[in-house]
């Protein structure tokens, strides 16, 4: 090894050890409660691998960020505490400094996206009382802190960084002390959520030094997998958009201190879709009576996805429950998608003949399946197409029911991982007219806020004629709308012209099979 390269070794190693220095003195305990490390017995016996819950959701402010935001703002000096501290948050990171700027009597300004929860801007104008001040900008983390680094600027205030900050990253740090003093032995992984990098760097980072042989592996959302994504080019990118679901870990740029941590320390990185993040909230739930948030549950919906793929254990599994600030509307969603995320429904289309005897073959081929969703309209004089909803145990069952749907000689289209058909078309069966030709089909997504729909509207151009239109509020932070618009020949080249311009995803459905075996004239 050269001199140059010595030097970096012992560099890293003199930064490690300088973070586990200061997580050992981080003045957490002020404000936060050690968590519990809870057996969730239900899981263990499904996964089979003893699975352990760190509750972070149970903290004052029901998230792990205080840990981080406080420790930090203890350490400013009184020249710092009298001009205050800028933030930036998704919701968390701003309850965490809104109760340490209280009770440490600091001015804080605070700003949040447009797409926080109202429950977590709610909770900061409640912890922060007269020492705090909410600005909304931007549609998510980054956006907003680009704002508040333009406050900073103009106020001189102190920012304080909700994760690529070494105090902010000791204090999450303590997560890990605590989970190895709970659990002494018998330890495999700890799973931890990855937004900006903070929780998981201090976690994997004083593990790796006190307990190296426990794996650490970071759990994102597959639609905000910055840090994954990193790790992967070996340098930090910047994502175009995250996902809005898991808002707690929408982040579109990692830290350069927390990248290098996660970098070095991490084990792996799993990313996880919608679907099986809302399993884990139910999971959640059922273990413990308690909603998390969809961020919360990011670890155990990593750590299922690892049981599975991976022989049992005879050591522990932990899933950092990283907070419970859920708006409470979310939860259509979250129960409606949990099904499909655990495996327990399957969705078909199914086209059987308008034939004496032929829906006593359907309801044969379901067997003793329990039905979650049947819809039928008639719209054709030889053939009827049925959309059903199916319970089931797992994807095994899913297959096996399409076969029998197929010995029955009935066409089958499995739509169980259809975007289209479970967003949309599940709500629209038997909207075929003979009026609606030359129809496109296109979805959009738009982080949803009051007013979003009719600013949508007005955008669109009045001279195309609307065939088909359809928006369901889901409680969640994407606003969904599935529009048909009849254009033929040039007038194509000119929508998606508009479309480039219109500011919003667009995908065109127009292909696909399930709108065109149910709903296309």
């Amino acid at each position: 090894m050269n001199a140059r390269a010595e030097s970096l070794v012992a560099a890293t190693r003199d930064a490690d050890e300088d973070l586990l220095r200061r997580a050992h003195a981080a003045r957490v305990y002020e404000v936060a409660d050690e968590s519990a490390l809870a057996a969730a017995p239900l899981l263990s016996a499904r996964l089979g691998v003893e699975v352990l819950l760190k509750r972070e959701d149970q903290q004052p402010v029901f998230s792990f960020k205080l840990r981080g935001a406080y420790n930090r703002m203890a350490q400013l000096s009184a020249d710092e505490r009298a001009r205050g501290v800028i933030a930036a948050s998704a919701g968390n990171h701003a309850q965490g400094v809104a109760l340490a700027a209280a009770k440490l009597r600091i001015r804080a300004c605070i700003v949040m996206p447009v797409t926080a929860p109202e429950v977590k801007i709610d909770a900061v104008r409640r912890l922060g009382g007269e020492y705090v001040e909410i600005l909304l900008a931007g549609d998510s983390y980054s956006d907003a802190q680009a704002a508040a680094s333009r406050l900073q600027a103009e106020r001189g205030c102190t920012f304080v960084h909700p994760f690529d900050d070494a105090d902010v990253i000791a204090g999450q740090a303590t997560v890990g002390l605590e989970i190895l003093r709970q659990r002494p032995r018998d330890l495999a992984a700890v799973f931890v959520p990855i937004g900006g990098g903070g929780l998981a760097a201090g976690i994997a980072t004083v593990i790796a030094q006190l307990r190296p042989e426990v794996m650490v592996i970071g759990v994102q959302a597959a639609d905000s997998d910055a840090m994954a994504r990193s790790i992967e080019c070996g340098a930090r990118v910047e994502l175009d958009e995250v996902g809005l679901f898991a808002d707690g870990t929408a982040v579109k740029r990692v830290g350069e201190i927390t990248f290098d941590l996660c970098r070095r320390h991490l084990d792996g990185i799993l990313r996880v879709d919608t679907d099986a993040i809302c399993a884990a909230m139910r999971d959640i739930y059922s273990q413990t009576r308690s909603v998390p948030e969809p961020a919360g549950a990011l670890a155990l919906a990593g750590l299922k996805q690892y049981a599975a793929t991976h022989a049992a254990s005879a050591d522990a599994l932990v899933a950092v429950v990283s907070g419970a600030n859920l708006n409470f509307d979310r939860l259509r969603f979250v129960a409606e998608r949990a099904e499909v995320g655990e495996q327990r429904e399957a969705v078909f289309a199914v086209t059987i003949p308008e034939e004496r005897g032929s829906f006593r073959r359907f309801c044969a081929a379901l067997g003793q399946h329990s039905i979650t969703e049947f819809n039928y309209r008639i719209g054709d004089a030889r053939r009827a197409h049925l959309f059903v909803g199916v319970r089931i145990a797992g994807s095994a069952q899913r297959h096996a029911l399409a076969n029998a749907f197929r010995a029955q000689n009935f066409a089958v289209l499995d739509l169980t991982d259809d975007e289209l058909a479970k967003q949309h078309l599940r709500h629209m069966i038997g909207g075929r007219s003979p009026l609606a030709r030359n129809e496109r089909l296109y979805r959009f997504e738009f982080p949803e806020r009051p007013g979003a729909l009719t600013r949508f509207l007005g955008c669109m151009h009045p001279d195309w004629n609307i065939s088909l239109f359809h928006y369901r509020n889901q409680g969640a932070d994407y606003g969904r709308i599935l529009v048909g618009i009849q254009a033929r020949g040039a007038d194509e080249v000119a929508l998606h012209r508009f479309f480039a311009t219109l500011g919003y995803p667009c995908i065109d459905e127009s292909a696909n099979p399930a709108y065109r075996l149910l709903l296309c004239a």
